[in-house]
This record gives C-alpha cells, sequence and structure tokens, in this order.
C-alpha cells in the first residue's frame, strides 16, 4: 500500500447509539493525526453530537441503514474530498484501539496489500468459531477473521468497494473479502489485541437466527464466488452519474 498525498490516512466509524464509548474512539483516533469521520447511523442517544463535540466529523444518516452502508457514505465522502494514502475503517463500541492504527500502517507499507484486516480470531463463542472455520476451510483466503470491521483499505480497494455490487451486502465481512479477491486485489492480516464489547451487541452473532441467517447467506455468497469469472477491478466513478 503505497502512501501519498495526506500523511495519514482517513477513519471511518459508524456508530448507533454509542455514546459511552465514541468520545474515546475520537479522540484515540486524533491522537494518532488522522482525520475521525463518524457516521450515525440514526442514533437516538446523541452519538453523532458526542462525537463532534470530541473533535470528529460527523455525517447523519437519514434512516438506519446498517453499519456497512453506514461505513460506504464515510467512504465515498472521504474519497470525493481526496488526498487521502489510505482510509481505515474502525468500531465505534470500544472494541478496536486506536493504539493500531500505526501498526496497521506499517503492516500495509511492508506488505503492499490492498486490504489489511486486524484480526482477532479467538474472540466470540463457539457459534462464531464454528462459522470462521467453516468459511475459513472453503475460502482459503489468508484471513481467519471474516466479521473484524477493523480494516486498512488502499484508495484502488476503496473504488471497488464502492460499487453497486458491493453496497449488496448487509456486513462488512466475509462477502466483501471474496468480492475484493475476485477482482484481484491482494489481502493481509494483522494479529490486534481487541477490548471487551463497551456498549451495544453484534449485528451478526447476536442469537442463533441471526447466526442462521449469517451462515445462509454467506454460503450462498461463498458459492457465487466459486462460480464467478475473475472480474477486473470496477471503479466507483464508473458508475457516478456526475
Amino acid at each position: 500500500m503505497v502512501m501519498h498525498g495526506k500523511v495519514k490516512p482517513a477513519v471511518i466509524i459508524p456508530v448507533l447509539d454509542e455514546v459511552s464509548t465514541v468520545r474515546e474512539v475520537v479522540r484515540g483516533v486524533l491522537g494518532h493525526g488522522c482525520d475521525a469521520i463518524v457516521v450515525d447511523d440514526s442514533s437516538s442517544d446523541g452519538s453523532g453530537r458526542a462525537a463532534r463535540e470530541a473533535g470528529a466529523e460527523v455525517l447523519t444518516m437519514p434512516f438506519g441503514c446498517g453499519a456497512w452502508n453506514a461505513t460506504l457514505a464515510g467512504l465515498l465522502h472521504a474519497v470525493k474530498r481526496g488526498g487521502y494514502p489510505g482510509f481505515l475503517t474502525m468500531d465505534g463500541d470500544g472494541q478496536h484501539d486506536p493504539d493500531c492504527i500505526p501498526a496497521l500502517l506499517a503492516h500495509g507499507a511492508s506488505t503492499g496489500a490492498d486490504v489489511v484486516v486486524g484480526s482477532c480470531p479467538q474472540r466470540g463463542g463457539p457459534a462464531r468459531q464454528w462459522a470462521w472455520n467453516l468459511f475459513s476451510s472453503m475460502t482459503r483466503l489468508p484471513v481467519r477473521d471474516f466479521t473484524s470491521g477493523l480494516r486498512l483499505y488502499s484508495p484502488r480497494a476503496v473504488r471497488c468497494v464502492l460499487t453497486p455490487e458491493a453496497a449488496l451486502y448487509d456486513y462488512q465481512d466475509l462477502g466483501v473479502l471474496l468480492l475484493l479477491h475476485r477482482r484481484g486485489l491482494s489481502l493481509a492480516e494483522l494479529p490486534v489485541d481487541m477490548r471487551p464489547r463497551q456498549s451495544g451487541r453484534s449485528r451478526v452473532f447476536s442469537n442463533r437466527r441471526d447466526v442462521a441467517a449469517y451462515l445462509v447467506k454467506t454460503g450462498l455468497g461463498v458459492l457465487s464466488h466459486w462460480l464467478a469469472a475473475p472480474a477486473p477491478v470496477a471503479d466507483w466513478r464508473d458508475y457516478d452519474a456526475g
């Protein structure tokens, strides 16, 4: 991942009712010299206001659209602003430590990967571990923590995810990684420590119904990946109406 233009990446933080943690996350990001862009996914607890008071730029979604689409909105905003050498996504619930930003940047620079996933594969319960092991064996991707929202994207990778195909996904997880892999982009993983979630709950593994739905959707995504031919890297500007 080649760095140019601005020295530090933009950090995109989607939040939903995370007022108790978002201030600390934003201050940590700003402390590393990065721009913090918080996307408030229609919170009802003042998360957006708290993030703004902590020094972040805040985008407010007109309705709840989910963490991945909120992330895409933040990425598109940062890309259109221009000049960022990379784009980092991070949860606002306190799980992701902003102090891992330098290590992610260094790993991206040393490997040249288009995407670096900050992973903690030992987290989660039996259902999460079983799902990860299953899809790891099916895909052979060089990533074990498929659901980590802590990711560093190169500009080329962001142009790929800012397309209609990527917007169809519900989460920033295996489906997005398979799309990037199919388009020939390189992936890398960096083990990091993750804190216990301080607010909210998992949107993927919160109950048996969610786990079942995740397994079905992700399994279909893996099947589609097997059947699909490699495709050239798409660019969000190919779909931009102006």
